[in-house]
Parts: C-alpha cells; structure tokens; sequence
C-alpha cells in the first residue's frame, strides 16, 4: 500500500482523492499536522499554487504528497472566479457566499443561464523532499445554472451542471462524480503515474 499525503486540511477534498484512488492507497491530510502552517497560494495560475504547496508540505514531511489547486471558470465573467474560486467573496467566505457572489455577478451580465458555459479545472502537483515529480491537470466543460441544486458535493457543485448531464454535480451519485470529474481526471492521470517504477523507491526524482 502507498501512502499519500495530500496537502490540504478539506476534509471533502481528501474523501474525495481516497475514494478515487482507491485502497491500494492510504490517504492522509494535514489536519494532524497543526504545525505546518498554511501556504500562501501566490501563484497566477492553478499549477504555480498547486506546484507551491507540494513544495512546502514535502519539505515537512517524508512521504509522497500531492497539492491540489482547482477552481471554477466561468467565460462570461472572464473567466473568474478562477485561482480565487475558494475565496471569491473573500478570504472568510463559505461556499453558500461564494455562490451568492457569483450568481449575482451573472445576473449583472444581462446574460441567459444558456450562455453562461463554465469549466472546472484541477492541476495537482507532486512532490517528495521538497521537489516536484510531475503535476496532473483535468477539466471538464459544463454550465451554470440559475440556482442552486442538490445536497451533495461542495463548493461551486450545485450550481455546475456538466455536460452531458441533466443534473448538478451536487444532484448526481458520488460515483458518477468521482468519475468524470476535473480532480478525477486529473487523479486518474496521477494514478498511473504513481504505479510506474519510479515512484516505489523512497528517493526517486
């Protein structure tokens, strides 16, 4: 069994990483780990911020770790709330306040809910000792819809409606989101990555 350490301290990101990856891996986050602080996500773009906390986290600690930063685009608003998604209505804001924001910001466009196309993006970098192996990267193109639907998922998910799909990431099963999500894609690409040989030995680069 390998074990991973995912460098986040959302309880629903890591159920999320475990359930896709499976039990051939132990997942664990830093929600044991109080003195390692947070990292400032400074980066322009998802990879840079995901690239800086693997970066931190594998200095701390000595087994594989994997960062991940993901977010909602939305094309008539320019493509925000992007790297800002977790924090849009502001550095304290739930998920219920960011979706507030952002439904109001669409309804200032003027636009139809038809026009309002929008795309996860996920990138996760990993990292051992303080350097990057390799990141992952997935998306998956959809909608948003004019309010909120379902009781499940987290963040932007009730308001996302994936293409190909009559229900809202909150709407579906769990297994269906955690096979066509953004974080799934990507973890599917760093799943095969991590079965290679390269990745058994304690200090391979």
């Amino acid at each position: 069994m390998q074990h991973l350490i995912v460098a986040t301290r959302n309880a629903h990101k890591t159920r999320e990483v475990q359930e896709i990856l499976g039990r051939e891996f132990e997942v664990r986050d830093l929600s044991t780990q109080p003195e390692i602080p947070e990292t400032r996500e400074s980066g322009k773009t998802f990879e840079e911020n995901a690239i800086l906390k693997a970066i931190a986290v594998s200095k701390k600690l000595p087994d594989l770790v994997i960062a991940d930063d993901s977010g909602l685009e939305v094309d008539v608003l320019g493509g925000a709330p992007g790297i800002f998604s977790a924090r849009y209505a502001g550095e304290k804001a739930n998920d219920e306040q960011n979706i507030d924001k952002l439904l109001a910001e669409l309804r200032q466009t003027g636009t139809k809910p038809s026009q309002h196309s929008a795309r996860f993006r996920c990138v996760l970098a990993l990292a051992r000792t303080g350097h990057v192996l390799e990141t992952f990267a997935g998306n998956i193109e959809g909608k948003i819809v004019d309010r909120p639907r379902g009781e499940g998922g987290f963040g932007y998910d009730p308001i996302f409606l994936p293409d190909g799909f009559g229900k809202t990431f909150a709407e579906l099963p769990i297994e269906i989101k955690n096979r066509v999500s953004h974080r799934a894609k990507a973890i599917a690409r760093l799943h095969e990555a991590l079965r290679t040989p390269r990745f058994d030995r304690p200090n391979a680069i």
